[in-house]
C-alpha cells in the first residue's frame, strides 16, 4: 500500500484484504539469511514493463497451500544492472497465479513449492522452499530500494511476532495456573492447607509460586509493552503533528528490536516454567506444555534472529544515533517518575535506580565503541535483556500507579500490585548481572583461536 503504484494496489490489494488471496514474504537464500545483500535471485525486465523472476527462496511461512484461491509473493531480486549489497535489492509482486486486467484468475505463474520443511515446530504452518522459474514479477517501489520498503512492514511484523512468542507464554500459564491449583502434592512448608486432602495443591510451594509469578509478571508486563510499541506505531503514521509523529518513529525505531528479542526470549522462558510447573506431565504430548515450548521457538528465530536484534538496537538505534533514541526513551521514563507522588515510592525508587544503571550501561558502551567496535556486539544481547527488563518496570510502575489504592475493590487491582512488588524484588535486580556482563567487555571473546573451539 505504501510503496506499490495504484495499478498494483488497485489489482491485488482488494482480495488480500478480504483473505479471499494471501501472500507471503520470500527473502532468505540457502547462502543469504542475515547477509540478504548477497542474495542471487535476478530479476530481468521484459518490454511490457513486467519482469522475470527467476531463483530459489528457503523459509518461506505460507509459500504453497490451498487455504486461499491465490497466494502473491513478495520477492526480493536483483536487477542485471544493480549494485552490489543490500543497496542492489528491489522488491517484486509475484502472484502464484497470474490476474487478468479483469480481476480475474488466469494461467498458473511459473512459481513452485520445491519441498516442505519437517520442522521442530508449528507444523500446522507451510514452510516451503519455493523455485522461480522466469516467473512474472511487477516492481513494487524504486528499482534497488526493495529491502527498504520491505521494511515498511518489518516493524509491524517484527513486533507481531513478538506477541506470538507472548502468546504461548500466556497459554503455559493458563495451563499451568490451572494444574497447580489441582494437582496434589506433599504439604506446606507451613503446614496442611487443605486439611481434607491427601495432601495440599501445589500452589502452596514456594518453588512453584516463583515460576508462576514469573510467568505471570513477564506476560504482564509483555502484554503492556507490545501496546505501547504499539501505540508508537500508530502515532507514527496517524498523528497530525510532524513532531509528534517524528518521535514516534524515533521510538519505534529503537523499541521495535526489544519487542521482537525481548517477547520471544521471555516467551521461552515462561513456557518453559510453564512445562517445570507440570513435572513429568508436562513432557507428555498429551498435556499440550511440551508443544508450546517446541513451537515458540522459532519466534527467537524468524522475522530477524534475536541475536540480530541485539546488534540493530546496540548498533543501528543506540550507537549509530549517539545515543538519541535512547535518550527519548529514558526522558519519559524520567518525566513519569517525577511526575508520581510518595506513595508509589516502592515503585519509582527502584525504577529509577535501574534507569540509572542503563544510562551509565548505555553511555559506557557509546564511550567504548568509539575505539573498539567488537564492543558493540559483544554488549549486545546483554544490554538488550537489561533494556527490555528495565522497560518492563516503566510498564509495571504505570500498571501499579493506575492500580493504586483500588485493591480493595477487585481482586484485579490487588493482583496487579502483587505481581508488580513480585516484578520489582525478583525479576528487575536481574540486570545487575546483565550489567556486569556487559562490562566484562569483548577481551574475553576472542581469547580463542577459531581452531580452538
Amino acid at each position: 500500500n505504501t510503496h506499490a503504484s495504484e495499478a498494483l494496489k488497485t489489482k491485488y490489494l482488494p482480495n488480500m484484504y478480504a483473505g479471499v488471496w494471501a501472500g507471503s514474504m520470500c527473502l532468505t537464500e540457502a547462502h543469504a539469511g542475515t547477509d540478504l545483500g548477497i542474495i542471487r535471485t535476478k530479476a530481468e525486465p521484459q518490454t511490457d514493463g513486467s519482469y522475470k523472476i527467476s531463483g530459489t527462496k528457503i523459509f518461506i511461512t505460507g509459500g504453497e497451500h490451498d487455504l486461499t484461491e491465490n497466494i502473491i509473493h513478495l520477492v526480493l531480486a536483483k536487477l542485471p544492472d544493480a549494485p552490489a549489497g543490500p543497496k542492489g535489492i528491489s522488491l517484486f509482486l509475484v502472484p502464484k497465479i497470474m490476474v487478468n486486467d479483469d480481476g480475474s484468475l488466469g494461467e498458473r505463474n511459473t512459481v513452485f513449492c520445491g519441498s516442505i520443511e519437517h520442522k521442530m515446530g508449528i507444523q500446522a504452518s507451510a514452510t516451503c522452499v519455493m523455485n522461480f522459474d522466469q516467473a512474472a514479477g511487477y516492481l513494487i517501489g524504486e528499482p534497488n530500494k526493495g529491502l527498504a520498503a520491505m521494511f515498511t512492514m518489518m516493524n509491524y511484523e517484527r513486533l507481531g511476532v513478538g506477541i506470538q512468542g507472548l502468546a504461548s507464554g500466556e497459554r503455559s500459564y493458563q495451563n499451568a495456573i490451572e494444574y497447580a491449583r489441582d494437582r496434589l502434592q506433599s504439604r506446606a512448608p507451613t503446614g496442611a492447607q487443605s486439611k481434607d486432602t491427601l495432601a495440599d495443591p501445589i500452589i502452596v510451594h514456594p518453588d512453584v509460586r516463583r515460576m508462576l509469578l514469573t510467568m505471570k509478571a513477564l506476560n504482564e508486563g509483555g502484554r503492556a509493552f507490545s501496546t505501547y510499541v504499539a501505540m508508537q506505531l500508530d502515532t507514527a503514521k496517524y498523528s497530525e503533528d510532524a513532531d509528534v509523529r517524528q518521535r514516534a518513529d524515533a521510538l519505534v525505531a529503537l523499541l521495535t528490536p526489544v519487542a521482537k528479542a525481548f517477547l520471544t526470549d521471555m516467551g521461552l522462558d515462561t513456557t518453559v516454567h510453564g512445562q517445570q510447573v507440570f513435572g513429568g506431565h508436562g513432557y507428555i504430548r498429551e498435556w499440550g506444555q511440551e508443544q508450546l515450548v517446541r513451537d515458540v521457538r522459532i519466534t527467537q528465530i524468524y522475522e530477524g534472529t534475536n541475536g540480530i536484534q541485539a546488534l540493530d538496537l546496540m548498533g543501528r538505534k543506540v550507537v549509530a544515533s549517539g545515543g538519541a533514541y535512547y535518550k527519548l526513551f529514558s526522558d519519559e521514563i524520567r518525566q513519569f517518575i517525577a511526575s508520581s507522588d510518595s506513595s508509589q515510592a516502592e515503585f519509582n525508587k527502584p525504577l529509577a535506580a535501574a534507569l540509572t544503571t542503563l544510562d551509565e550501561l548505555t553511555d559506557w558502551v557509546l564511550d567504548r565503541a568509539r575505539s573498539n567496535p567488537n564492543e558493540i556486539g559483544a554488549a549486545s544481547v546483554e544490554y538488550l535483556h537489561a533494556f527490555g527488563y528495565t522497560a518492563y518496570a516503566y510498564m509495571w510502575a504505570m500498571m501499579a500507579k493506575a492500580a493504586w489504592g483500588k485493591e480493595a475493590q477487585e481482586d484485579f487491582y490487588a493482583s496487579k500490585l502483587g505481581t508488580a512488588r513480585f516484578y520489582f524484588a525478583r525479576l528487575l535486580p536481574r540486570i545487575q548481572s546483565l550489567s556486569a556482563s556487559v562490562r566484562a567487555g569483548s577481551e574475553s571473546l576472542y581469547l580463542l583461536e577459531a581452531s580452538q573451539f
